[in-house]
């Protein structure tokens, strides 16, 4: 699945403390805030953000977990969204956003469309705890590591003995 966020319409919604359009560095602040609730968020992500320049994909905010893209002078964050939803499967796209006529047109295209105040509502809820998170995320239990050590210190012997 990928997830592409609609930014300055995410920001825009007021309700990310710390953040604001007023401020200078906001897409830098939305973006860290994505990256630190990345868990909660399953696939790719891209945000899309107006008025860069010289527009594409931004290096310096970009991570492995998320990419940032700035509108081309000419064009509105909307426009690039809309170009990715139609190059890509929109059946596995879900755009974040509260714009009328986008969420419109990237339901038209097939994509899904989330409202931006419900995914602010997502990012505000807290981690899970280790333990629940344990649960989400079952790992090996004490029993099938101690079996998987015994089974490489094993192997690790044969081959030194050799």
């Amino acid at each position: 699945m990928t997830l592409i966020v609609d930014g300055h319409n995410v920001i825009g919604t007021g309700r990310l403390p710390g953040i604001s359009l007023d401020e200078e560095d906001d897409e830098a602040r939305l973006v860290a805030l994505l990256r630190k609730r990345r868990s909660r968020i399953k696939g790719k992500i891209v945000v899309v953000f107006d008025r860069g320049l010289p527009g594409g994909e931004s290096r310096a905010l970009s991570s492995k977990s998320v990419t940032v893209r700035f509108a081309p002078v000419g064009m509105s964050a909307d426009d690039v969204i809309i170009s990715m939803v139609r190059k890509g499967n929109p059946a596995g796209i879900t755009v974040v956003t509260s714009d009328r006529d986008l969420a419109s047109r990237a339901r038209r295209l097939g994509a899904r469309v989330m409202p931006s105040l419900e995914f602010v509502s997502e990012l505000k809820r807290p981690l899970p705890s280790p333990e629940e998170n344990f649960r989400e995320n079952p790992r090996l239990s004490k029993e099938e590591v101690e079996a998987w050590e015994a089974m490489f210190s094993s192997r690790q012997r044969r081959c030194q003995d050799g």
